[in-house]
């Protein structure tokens, strides 16, 4: 073996080392040319072999770095908890996480919590037997404080790196996030209702998520800054537990309760996401109203229900892959050592049919 592949390797273990204490740039080339007692042309040849194996890379000016990839291939897997895996925004999103992990030699391993905090907790456990250098997080009932933020804290003291995704739990706030902007979304529904004439405008959101009460919030002001309201008689709230049962055994009541007793007088109504404005369009059908001549009906996601509803759904969305490309790039810097702040991904409206002038 040449003395530069015998450096490789002995940097190789370095590497390794001092990932799982969180170090990722390597001493400058004077340094290991006295550290290992070798030439500069040898260190500079293992360099470029450890480079050629994706291990490191140059930064001009500023030395070399490892890149995060692990030489154990067990530790370049990256786990990420989600609520549902097969929830209809998730495929795609998971599909866009992979292919841009998988492309800097990593491996993303999906843990479904079903939005049950002891799902997560069991999770949580499981991975602190042998904790990963990062993990994706999206949040279990993010709307609520937290059981498991003990075992968070664990993981952070093995020097797992965490990044949140669509939301982030108040006991954790000081970790990096990629979320909608919930806010400026529900804003945006709002206002382009205004703009088509309504001012009787109900709302319906998810209560035990983040996601639920941002965008009801960013509705609420919205109204209020024109001058209008949005009154919680006309503001209905839904729990995972209510998703679950219109999923498996197409529950609708919740949805047939909504519309009677809170859409009575209105025009137009946002809902918390294409999901539940597809089953909505149904329910209304069933009581005899139609969609949109009767009321207007907007979402968010842009899924692909949003086209499968009897009514195209009016919703908003994100640029394609933005998401999860967003997510990925960010993991990666973790992973390298370099800070990273949090993310609020903007919407944009797309017009379909489920929306029209207010009825006079």
């Amino acid at each position: 073996m040449t003395k530069y592949e015998t450096l490789s390797n002995q940097l190789t273990e370095q590497i390794a080392e001092n990932l799982r204490k969180g170090i990722t740039a390597l001493p400058t080339e004077a340094q290991l040319t006295t550290q290992y007692h070798v030439s500069r042309q040898t260190v500079r040849a293992a360099l470029a072999l450890l480079q050629s194996k994706g291990l490191i890379e140059s930064r001009q000016g500023s030395g070399s770095y490892a890149t995060g990839l692990s030489p154990d291939s067990a530790q370049n897997r990256i786990p990420i908890l989600i609520t549902c895996s097969q929830e209809y925004i998730y495929p795609s999103l998971l599909t866009d996480i992979r292919q841009a992990l998988l492309e800097k030699g990593y491996q993303l391993q999906i843990l479904a919590t079903e939005n049950n905090t002891s799902i997560e907790r069991t999770h949580l456990r499981s991975l602190l037997e042998n904790p990963p250098r990062a993990l994706i997080v999206e949040g279990t009932k993010s709307a609520l404080p937290t059981p498991n933020a003990d075992l968070y804290e664990k993981l952070k003291a093995e020097n797992t790196r965490l990044l949140f995704l669509h939301n982030r739990y108040d006991a954790l706030a000081g970790e990096a996030c990629v979320k909608d902007d919930n806010y400026y979304g529900g804003y945006l529904l709002a206002n382009h209702l205004t703009d088509l004439g309504h001012t009787c405008i109900a709302g319906l959101f998810k209560i035990d998520d983040k996601q639920g009460h941002e965008r009801y919030f960013g509705a609420a002001c919205c109204l209020r800054d024109l001058g209008l309201s949005l009154p919680d008689t006309r503001v209905g709230w839904f729990q995972s537990a209510d998703v679950n049962a219109l999923e498996k055994k197409q529950d609708t009541r919740f949805l047939a309760a909504y519309i009677k007793e809170q859409l009575s007088d209105c025009t137009a109504v946002i809902c918390y996401n294409d999901e539940i404005a597809y089953w909505l369009v149904k329910e209304l059908a069933y009581a005899g109203i139609q969609v949109p001549r009767d009321i207007s009906v907007v979402s968010f996601d842009n899924s692909y229900l949003s086209d499968l509803s009897s009514v195209r759904l009016t919703t908003l969305t994100h640029k394609p892959h933005e998401i999860g490309k967003t997510t990925a790039d960010n993991i990666l810097r973790l992973l390298q050592g370099i800070p990273t702040i949090s993310q609020e991904l903007p919407w944009e409206l797309v017009q379909k049919e489920s929306d029209g002038p207010a009825r006079t």
